[in-house]
């Protein structure tokens, strides 16, 4: 049976009013922009949309979540979070996600207990189901619900979701933390994270839409791997000279292009 994006956006938003107030953990990708945007046309200013903001989330990710929010008139919160004072996350561990969430949480649990946001919402979907996700057992312990996951819905099926609601970024990437370029083992730190930053606002700056640069380092010899989807591996060739030359210029030694293409983060 074909996917009613409208019927299905009907039962979110029934699902979402058995709240009388909502805090939405936002990302600015497009599981969280859904359910932030079913809980403004449900709740009105009833509902709160919170950013977390740190080192490993891009300053350019979240000016467009920020833009996506206002475009809703939905309120949107900047929260800052400093995960990386935690020595279990800046370890690195592969875990390290469950430190990160639980710092957010904690942070967003007491702006909801202050102000009396009913529940915290957060954007897990049905695809995420099975997958090693740290960071979901954390929300599970500060009792975020995940409606999208609740309800059945999948990746597909919220970017249908998106498109029914006039979302434009349906379409948009998904893009993990910065911190996920980095080897579990290696030191999370505020100025690796910028620095990784800077080399994928390169890619960024040239067109590209989905790709990582990915961090690896032996003594003082760094080296950023760029994965790109496959089909983009031709143009980044054509453009070999200005994306080696600007990515070394915000301190690598080393630029590679992986030929096994874009993976899933680890």
């Amino acid at each position: 049976m074909p996917f009613d994006a409208q019927a299905a956006l009907t039962t979110l938003r029934n699902w979402i009013a058995q709240f009388d107030s909502v805090l939405v953990a936002y990302s600015g990708g497009v599981d969280s922009a859904v359910v932030m945007a079913a809980a403004r046309a449900q709740l009105g200013d009833r509902a709160l949309a919170c950013i977390g903001v740190s080192p490993s989330y891009p300053e350019r990710e979240m000016r467009d979540a920020v833009r996506v929010a206002e475009t809703l008139g939905m309120t949107c919160r900047l929260i800052n979070t400093e995960e990386y004072l935690d020595e279990k996350y800046a370890a690195n561990p592969t875990n390290r996600c469950y430190y990160c969430k639980t710092e957010l949480y904690n942070r967003l649990s007491a702006v909801a207990k202050s102000e009396d946001w009913k529940v915290i919402l957060d954007g897990n979907n049905a695809s995420d189901v099975g997958d090693d996700r740290p960071g979901h057992t954390a929300a599970l312990e500060h009792g975020v619900r995940s409606p999208l996951q609740e309800l059945g819905f999948d990746k597909p099926q919220v970017r249908q979701l998106a498109q029914a609601l006039g979302l434009g970024i349906w379409d948009k990437p998904a893009m993990a933390c910065l911190s996920s370029r980095v080897p579990h083992g290696t030191p999370i730190v505020p100025d690796l994270l910028k620095k990784i930053e800077k080399a994928e606002d390169v890619l960024v700056s040239l067109g590209f839409k989905q790709f990582r640069v990915r961090h690896h380092a032996t003594g003082s010899a760094t080296l950023a791997r760029i994965e790109l989807p496959a089909d983009m591996l031709p143009r980044a060739l054509e453009l070999r000279d200005s994306i080696v030359t600007a990515i070394k210029a915000v301190g690598y030694k080393h630029v590679t292009l992986d030929l096994a293409g874009f993976r899933k983060d680890a």
